[in-house]
């Protein structure tokens, strides 16, 4: 890290700039914060410049891989092919076969440069060695992700076609082969590869990041190749990997909100001004009402019954909304929910006290089948069959919630059905997955379902969390 003081200046700002782009909450005094932290910190070591971005910056836990990511293109652990490193304790003798200092006789790719290669990563992968790993990553994009550039000059680098020709996966049984010599169980095995292999591959789509940001600029990468933040990244575009990160950030974020439900509670907890007993108490103080006296409020907790479309996509954001719904149901007098394609089917009583979140999922996804009769999302029909099967579940003490994109293949939506839902409840919801400007597109009902219900667009756990907060308020 040898810039000028100026341009430092400028990668700290732009630094600053994605993260806030990528949905970090940066505020101007947490800046000021880290130039401090920054101040006291030795810029050659560029572990220590991390952890003080991180120690100043990042609030939750769900941020860190953005924020270690959005790192990585504005401080590069590597410069070029991955020649040296940046690291003072890294190896300044790594190269690969798309640097210059990488030897002549080293063949960039063909079958006995992949097997080589894939020994030295199975060795690696199983010793659990880092340092070698960062140098096999960045070996691998240079030697096995090389592709054409677009201009004179330029080349690109793709992750996946390194991944593709290097297959890690397949050095999975011999990672747990040599995890079991360890002495570990085989369940432990095989997390521990996976961990392994998973975190591997990251480094490698790191790697690929780090050189097309030295060509394109890291603004662009952090502008388009960067996923945003777990809580802010759209439920309908999260991969395997992303579903069960959110499932762990379910519980911590359902405590958060209670415990900042009950604080609010707490303060709305005086009920009106009782006149009568303000002004006898004012008559030991001279008539002067130094004490306010209040009648009891009466409590109110929502009944809440929750119907969702588990259909394709929309499955996932039901699912996460349930969980959520139901982390909190201490916050609700009484809550059920039932799940629908075009069929529907309750599933109360999945969320007993206590449940593991991965049991509850795999039961709800079990579940769907008995959701669809059909195959095909209806929501008329749906409605119709929830007011025909469960007539007594909302009444005018109950909050309906409705969970789903509102695509009904063009089908009788039943509008009559949803009105008299609405008009029953004491207030009702509609939450939808995707973006606004979608609704209404194709086969969406959105609009139509929208001049009955207030629809709201909620598409990441932090619009989740922020409705939750307002509905058990």
């Amino acid at each position: 890290m040898t810039e000028s003081r100026s341009g430092l200046v400028d990668r700290h700002v732009a630094f600053l700039e994605a993260l806030r782009g990528a949905g970090l909450a940066v505020s101007l005094a947490e800046d000021l914060d880290a130039v401090a932290a920054l101040t006291a910190l030795d810029w050659t070591d560029r572990t220590q410049v991390k952890e003080g971005y991180a120690a100043t910056l990042v609030k939750k836990q769900a941020q860190r891989p953005t924020f270690e990511a959005l790192f990585d293109l504005y401080f590069p652990r590597m410069v070029g092919g991955g020649a040296r490193s940046l690291d003072p304790d890294g190896d300044p003798d790594v190269g690969d076969a798309g640097g210059d200092a990488a030897p002549a006789s080293l063949v960039r790719d063909n079958a006995e440069a992949l097997a080589d290669f894939r020994e030295r990563l199975a060795e690696a992968l199983e010793a659990g060695d880092q340092q070698a790993l960062d140098a096999l990553a960045a070996e691998m994009v240079g030697r096995f992700g090389a592709m054409p550039g677009r201009g004179p000059g330029l080349s690109s680098w793709s992750a996946y076609t390194a991944l593709q020709r290097v297959a890690p996966t397949e050095l999975v049984d011999r990672i747990v082969a040599a995890l079991l010599g360890q002495g570990l169980t085989q369940e432990e095995a095989e997390r521990g590869a996976g961990r392994r292999v998973g975190a591997f591959t990251a480094t490698v789509e790191a790697d690929a990041r780090r050189r097309i940001a030295e060509e394109k600029g890291a603004d662009h990468v952090a502008n388009v190749a960067l996923r945003p933040s777990i809580d802010r990244l759209d439920f309908t575009a999260a991969r395997r990997s992303d579903l069960e990160q959110m499932r762990r950030e379910i519980y911590p974020l359902a405590r958060r909100l209670a415990a900042r439900l009950t604080k609010e509670q707490h303060a709305r907890r005086r009920g009106p001004l009782d006149f009568r007993r303000t002004v006898r108490a004012s008559m030991s103080t001279g008539g002067v009402p130094i004490a306010t006296h209040h009648r009891p409020k009466r409590p109110h907790r929502t009944e809440l019954v929750v119907l969702c479309d588990v259909s394709g996509s929309v499955a996932s954001f039901a699912q996460f909304t349930l969980l959520l719904v139901f982390a909190l149901r201490d916050q609700f007098q009484k809550v059920r929910a039932f799940t629908f394609i075009d069929h529907v089917h309750e599933v109360t009583h999945h969320f007993t006290p206590g449940a593991d979140v991965v049991d509850v999922m795999a039961d709800l996804a079990a579940s769907t089948a008995h959701a669809a009769l059909w195959g095909r999302t209806n929501y008329g029909r749906a409605l119709t069959k929830f007011v025909e099967q469960h007539p007594d579940a909302v009444g005018p003490k109950t909050s309906l919630l409705v969970l789903g994109d509102a695509r009904s293949n063009y089908s009788d939506l039943h509008e009559d059905v949803l009105r008299d839902l609405a008009g029953t409840a004491r207030h009702a919801w509609w939450l939808n997955p995707e973006h606004r400007r979608h609704w209404g597109t194709g086969d969406s009902a959105a609009r139509a379902y929208g001049e009955i219900v207030p629809m709201v667009e909620c598409r990441n756990l932090t619009q989740l969390s922020e409705f939750v907060h307002e509905l058990a308020r």
